[in-house]
């Protein structure tokens, strides 16, 4: 717990951080925020960030109180308001206009616009600021991590995700793959695709799967961009992929080995093609993720689903910031069946990435392992 904040302070807090999780998926390339402001021990109104592009949680939150009632509030927010001039005017202007006298606050943003210039605006003013630790602050982070990734480094999250049989194997020797997990488990991942930018895999998996990569569930209208790491440009033009890169966005990642020819073929079918340069693999995949992160519309988050050799170079480069592994009650056998990642890997175990956290939770017959390997 937090020993800075009262309880009651930490009881508003824990629920702005619950209002930002709303907009999960809707939000990006801007942070998950919630806010909640309070006067006298009374609830006046609460508000997060809804969508990318309108008002942020600040604004919605005032603008659901009687502007009479605000001087000499409270406002509680998951993370610090923004001082700056973007899609929206800046919320310390708001908060000011408003007259609330304090402000408490459950996390920082590391971007360059923000870190911090807003609370000392507000301090400057005569506002009253406090700061979370503990356990608080930890939980906003956590809750935006493709955000402070991205702020920090310039690339996308990345959650690796695969499922896998009890002696840790992906496929037969045959590479027969479908289905290892669970129905439910399978419909675990298309609340995942909904909640990141994009959805990732290697050309292997594209061409023996031909997948969609899209988000099937019902009354799901938004889609996550598909990527498609493919050195040679040989993804089929008929794929599913590929014929449906006019409604749902493709981004292929090739090498500079790639034939021209291929690569306009691909771009004349709908598909957004990078060309990304690096020695090895590893330095491919960083190179790639820079890149999306660059975009006009930045790739924030991805979902990584596969397969083992993709896996295997975001591991080498460092590039897997979290593991959920659903793991089946079936033994596969086989010193020829697939891992869940390969490439390089560590050569000691002293080497060998260790998880910052580890939880575990039972998915129908399955079970499923989240791993944290670094906050952000």
């Amino acid at each position: 717990m937090d020993e800075q904040l009262s309880t009651v302070d930490q009881e508003y807090l824990r629920r702005a951080i619950e209002l930002g999780r709303n907009g999960l998926g809707d939000v990006s390339p801007n942070p998950q925020v919630g806010a909640v402001i309070v006067k006298g021990g009374e609830l006046l109104g609460e508000g997060w960030h809804q969508r990318y592009g309108e008002a942020h949680a600040e604004l919605n939150a005032i603008a659901a109180c009687d502007p009479d009632d605000l001087r000499g509030a409270t406002l509680y927010l998951s993370l610090e308001p923004c001082c700056h001039q973007g899609q929206q005017p800046p919320c310390t202007d708001a908060i000011l206009a408003a007259g609330i006298s304090r402000v408490v606050v459950a996390s920082d943003d590391p971007s360059d616009k923000a870190n911090g210039r807003g609370l000392g605006i507000l301090r400057d003013e005569g506002v009253d600021v406090q700061v979370a630790a503990g356990d608080l602050a930890e939980a906003a982070r956590l809750e935006n991590q493709g955000f402070r990734k991205h702020a920090r480094s310039g690339k996308p999250w990345v959650l690796f995700k695969s499922a896998m049989s009890l002696d840790g194997k992906v496929a037969t020797r045959e590479g027969d793959s479908q289905w290892i997990s669970d129905a439910s488990s399978r419909e675990k991942v298309h609340q995942w695709r909904s909640e990141v930018d994009a959805v990732a895999v290697g050309i292997g998996t594209a061409i023996a799967d031909d997948p969609q990569l899209t988000v099937r569930l019902p009354g799901s209208q938004r889609q996550p961009r598909r990527i498609v790491f493919d050195s040679e440009a040989r993804l089929p033009l008929d794929s599913q992929l590929v014929e449906q890169a006019p409604e749902v966005e493709l981004i292929v990642i090739v090498s500079r080995a790639a034939p021209r020819s291929a690569v306009e073929a691909l771009e004349t079918a709908g598909a957004h093609v990078l060309s990304v340069s690096g020695e090895n693999e590893p330095l491919r995949v960083s190179d790639a993720l820079a890149q999306l992160g660059a975009l006009d519309r930045p790739v924030t988050s991805m979902l990584l689903e596969g397969g083992p050799h993709l896996a295997g170079a975001f591991f080498d480069a460092g590039e897997i910031d979290e593991l959920r592994l659903f793991v089946a009650p079936l033994v596969i056998g086989g010193a020829s069946a697939r891992d869940p990642i390969e490439g390089m890997g560590a050569s000691a175990i002293a080497e060998a990435t260790r998880a910052v956290s580890l939880t575990t939770e039972l998915v129908a017959d399955d079970v499923l392992l989240s791993a944290r390997l670094r906050e952000w």
